[in-house]
C-alpha cells in the first residue's frame, strides 16, 4: 500500500534555461513530519510551488495518495489537501484575526451577506483547536509575529489541510515560541496531518522531523531517517564541506583601554541602569527574551533613542549619542534584524546601498566621483565576497546571506570602530552563516573593531563571542565567559527568564 500523501518522480524546471531543479524525487507520507533542507538557491522555494501547483514541472511526475497528476494547479492543490504557509503569512494584516480565519470559508460557500456571529464562531473554532488564545477582534497586522503564524496555520487547518508546508516558519521567532511551535506541529501530526517543515536550522531540524532531505543545487544529496544525522553532517550535505565550529575567545591586554563604556545606561520602560564595556577585539553577546530591552539598549548606543540616560565613553572620552549623526560621526554602525525592512534599499543597486552612508568619501562637492565610487564598491564586493554579477545588481535580487553582507559592507566603509549587530544571520543559510561569522570575527582581530552581537541563537552566541550577557526586564542578570556555558545551561537559563 502506498503511504505517501504525495510524491515527487524524476522532477525537473527550468527558468530562462537555468535549471533549478535536477531529476528530484521527493515523498511525503500521511501524518509524517519531513524536513527540506538546503541553503538559499537549493531548490527548496522551487519544489513547495510544485507541490502547491503554482509552477509545473518540465519533467517528471507529480503523484497525489498514489495517482498521477498531470497538471496541478493552486486550486486543485487546495482541494487535495495541501496548504502552504509562506514567510509572509499571506494575511490581509487590515482585517481582524476572525476575519483573516474565516474569510476562506465565507469564499468558499460564495456568502453574499456576512454574518459576524458566524465570523467569530469560525474563528473561535479555529483556535481552539490549536489551544491557543488570541483576541479575535485585534487586527493581524497589530498582532507579533507568532500569534501571525498561529493564526495562517489555524486558517490552514480550516480549510481540511492534510498536508501543511511551512517555509521558513522560526526565522523570526525567539527560542520560546519556536518551542511552542514544535508542540503545535506534533498536536497537528496527531490528528494525522503531514507537515513538510522547509528549513535550514540543523537544531530544529533534528527536534522535530522524522525524515530530512537535503537539497544542493537543485538535486537531493541525501534522504533519510533523521536519526542517521547529526549537525555535523546535515552542514556537510548542505553546504559540500565541513564548518569550523572552533569558539571564539580572546585574552586582553591588562593595560587595553574599552572602545567602548557605558555607564548607568538607561531608556525609560525598557532599560535599568546597565554597565556594558567593549575593548577593541572583542565581541559580547547580548541575549533575552522580547521586551527584555535588548533592542531599545542598542538604538540608544546608536543615537536612535535620545531619550536615553547614562554616561557614554569612547575611547575613554564621553560622548553625546542623541542622533543617528552623532554615532556615525563616532564611528558607530548598527546592523538591523529586519534588513529588508530596516537596512536596505531593495529596489536599489548593491553600489548605491554600500555607499548610502560614505556620500562624502565619493563626492566632490556636489559631484558623485564615479570612478572613486565604483573603486570603493567593487572593494567592499570583494572584501566581504557579496556574490552579485555587479555593483549595479539589484540587492533584492539577492540571497538572505548576500544582502547580510551589503549592510556590513555599508557600515564598514565607514571606517567604524564599534559595530552592532542585531540578530547578524536571522534568515541566512548555513554556508553564509558560517562566512559572515568568519567575516565578523577577522574584524575583531584584524581592525581591532568592538562587536555587540544580539541574537536569539544560543550556539551563534557561544560560538563567536568571548562573553555573554543574559538580558531581562531592562537588566543584565547573567554573564558567561568564553567556553564557561555550554548550550544547554545558557538555554535553560534563558527558559528561566521567560
Amino acid at each position: 500500500m502506498n503511504t505517501s500523501l504525495i510524491e515527487l518522480r524524476g522532477v525537473g524546471k527550468r527558468f530562462s534555461g537555468i535549471r533549478a531543479l535536477d531529476d528530484v524525487s521527493l515523498a511525503v507520507r500521511r501524518g509524517e513530519i519531513h524536513c527540506l533542507a538546503g541553503e538559499n538557491g537549493s531548490g527548496k522555494s522551487t519544489i513547495i510551488k510544485i507541490m502547491s501547483g503554482v509552477y509545473q514541472p518540465d519533467e517528471g511526475e507529480i503523484l497525489i495518495d498514489g495517482t498521477a497528476v498531470k497538471h496541478l494547479t493552486p486550486v486543485e492543490s487546495v482541494r487535495h489537501g495541501i496548504q502552504v504557509i509562506y514567510q509572509d503569512f499571506s494575511l490581509f494584516g487590515n482585517l481582524t484575526v476572525a476575519e483573516n480565519l474565516a474569510l476562506n470559508s465565507f469564499l468558499r460557500e460564495r456568502r453574499r451577506l456576512v454574518s459576524w456571529r458566524a465570523v467569530r464562531a469560525l474563528g473561535r473554532r479555529a483556535l481552539d483547536r490549536l489551544g491557543v488564545d488570541i483576541d479575535l477582534d485585534a487586527e493581524v497586522g497589530a498582532l507579533p509575529t507568532s500569534a501571525k503564524q498561529l493564526v495562517a496555520i489555524a486558517r490552514a487547518l480550516m480549510s481540511d489541510a492534510r498536508l501543511i508546508i511551512m517555509d521558513e516558519p522560526t526565522t523570526a521567532l525567539t527560542r520560546n515560541e519556536v518551542e511552542r511551535l514544535m508542540t503545535i506541529t506534533h498536536a497537528i501530526q496527531r490528528d494525522g496531518i503531514a507537515v513538510l517543515f522547509v528549513s535550514h536550522k540543523m537544531r530544529e531540524m533534528l527536534e522535530i522531523s522524522e525524515t530530512l532531505t537535503v537539497m544542493r543545487n537543485g538535486r537531493v544529496v541525501v534522504e533519510g531517517p533523521i536519526v542517521d544525522f547529526d549537525e555535523a553532517s546535515i552542514t556537510r550535505h548542505m553546504t559540500g564541506h565541513d564548518v569550523s565550529t572552533a569558539i571564539y575567545s580572546r585574552t586582553h591586554d591588562a593595560g587595553l583601554a574599552p572602545r567602548l563604556e557605558a555607564k548607568g545606561m538607561t531608556v525609560p520602560g525598557a532599560v535599568e541602569g546597565v554597565d556594558l564595556s567593549l575593548r577593541p577585539g572583542d565581541i559580547v553577546g547580548l541575549s533575552g527574551l522580547i521586551g527584555s530591552g535588548r533592542t531599545e539598549l542598542a538604538l540608544a548606543l546608536f543615537g536612535m533613542r535620545p531619550d536615553h540616560g547614562g554616561e557614554i565613553r569612547i575611547d575613554g572620552k564621553p560622548v553625546s549619542l542623541r542622533s543617528v549623526a552623532d554615532a556615525i560621526r563616532h564611528r558607530i554602525a548598527y546592523v538591523p534584524e529586519d534588513r529588508l525592512t530596516e537596512g536596505l534599499f531593495l529596489t536599489q543597486s548593491v553600489q548605491r546601498n554600500i555607499l548610502a552612508s560614505s556620500l562624502d568619501r565619493i563626492t566632490r562637492g556636489l559631484v558623485v566621483d564615479r570612478s572613486r565610487a565604483e573603486a570603493s564598491t567593487s572593494e567592499m564586493i570583494e572584501a566581504m565576497q557579496i556574490a552579485a554579477p555587479s555593483g549595479t545588481t539589484l540587492v533584492g535580487n539577492l540571497s538572505g546571506g548576500n544582502q547580510q553582507r551589503v549592510v556590513l559592507a555599508r557600515w564598514l566603509l565607514t571606517e567604524a570602530r564599534i559595530l552592532i549587530l542585531n540578530g547578524p544571520t536571522v534568515g541566512v543559510d548555513v554556508g553564509s552563516k558560517a562566512e559572515i561569522h568568519r567575516i565578523i570575527r577577522d574584524l575583531a582581530v584584524k581592525r581591532g573593531l568592538a562587536v555587540l552581537m544580539i541574537s536569539d541563537d544560543v550556539p551563534e552566541l557561544l560560538g563567536n563571542c568571548n562573553e555573554v550577557i543574559l538580558m531581562h526586564r531592562g537588566r543584565f542578570v547573567e554573564r558567561y565567559a568564553a567556553g564557561a556555558a555550554t548550550e544547554d545551561v545558557l538555554t535553560d537559563r534563558l527558559r528561566t527568564l521567560s
